[in-house]
């Protein structure tokens, strides 16, 4: 029966479906633009491809047989599933538009989600965006949110996800600082130095650095100086009070301008991934797809 089922064409299935809704020839015939007769013939050549009788023909009713009531049942998941596919394509081509409701962490939003707001306002003109720089989980559903940006793991979740990237991460601090005092050699040296910590999300566990098979921690409690907010650490250590860990992206500049200088770049900091959170992957707005390839694009970048 399946490989039968596969010869039928999209049209004999609308027309079963369509003649089984309304009831009787006549009707299906009206509502799909063609002759009685003609859709009788479609119904029939089906039933001689499947090998089977799907209705019951008197001439004052209609029934669908047992195995016809089967097949109408099936039809109907099809046709929804090619409506779907349809609707899905045309999503995909439509200019994205109206009000993209946006929530991140307010650390992670302001050093990398406001840049991305900003480029992608200039490129689509009929996009507005409304976001919310927050440090509680929303609930996306309950709040109305199309989309949140979150970092860390993600836990088991009703929600969808799509992984856009990672934050890197060095330890730095100024050359006034490193003629000062004396640059670190192994990680185990950082234990003579003042430690300038973020604190936020998934930072709350301290360092950990790792190089080859070795690895160390070291707990918050070891610093000199710890906060919820990246740009309050990186302007302690260029105020030279300490040795800081911060994302590249703010670092890199710094660097370049011969403001901050990397120790330690032998060991590694464990990079934190970058997800895209949203309600479901079913029916994605071109503003929030266009949105999600947009920020995964400025992770890369």
């Amino acid at each position: 029966m399946l490989l039968k089922l596969t010869t039928m064409e999209i049209h004999e299935l609308t027309a079963f479906v369509k003649v089984v809704q309304t009831g009787s020839f006549t009707k299906a015939a009206s509502v799909l633009g063609t002759q009685k007769a003609q859709l009788s013939r479609v119904i029939s050549h089906l039933e001689a491809k499947l090998a089977v009788r799907l209705l019951e023909r008197t001439t004052r009713s209609l029934s669908l047989t047992e195995i016809g009531r089967e097949i109408f049942e099936r039809a109907i998941g099809i046709l929804a599933s090619i409506e779907e596919t349809k609707r899905v394509a045309v999503l995909t081509q439509e200019a994205p538009r109206g009000v993209l409701k946006l929530t991140c962490g307010t650390d992670f939003g302001m050093l990398f989600v406001s840049d991305w707001v900003a480029q992608f306002l200039q490129k689509h003109e009929q996009i507005s965006i409304e976001a919310d720089w927050n440090n509680y989980l929303v609930d996306l559903v309950h709040h109305g949110y199309d989309l949140a940006i979150r970092l860390g793991d993600m836990a088991d979740s009703s929600l969808a996800a799509r992984k856009l990237g990672e934050v890197h991460y060095g330890l730095f601090a100024t050359p006034s600082y490193l003629r000062q005092h004396t640059a670190p050699n192994t990680a185990l040296d950082l234990k003579h130095h003042p430690l300038l910590m973020f604190t936020g999300g998934d930072h709350k566990q301290g360092w950990q650095l790792k190089r080859g098979g070795e690895t160390l921690r070291i707990p918050p409690q070891n610093s000199r100086y710890r906060v919820n907010n990246t740009h309050a650490v990186r302007d302690a250590a260029l105020a030279d009070l300490g040795i800081a860990k911060l994302p590249l992206k703010i670092a890199t500049p710094l660097i370049k301008a011969k403001k901050l200088q990397a120790v330690l770049t032998d060991w590694t900091i464990s990079s934190v991934p970058v997800y895209a959170v949203f309600p479901s992957s079913r029916y994605l707005t071109p503003k929030v797809r266009q949105f999600i390839d947009f920020a995964s694009d400025c992770m890369k970048g």
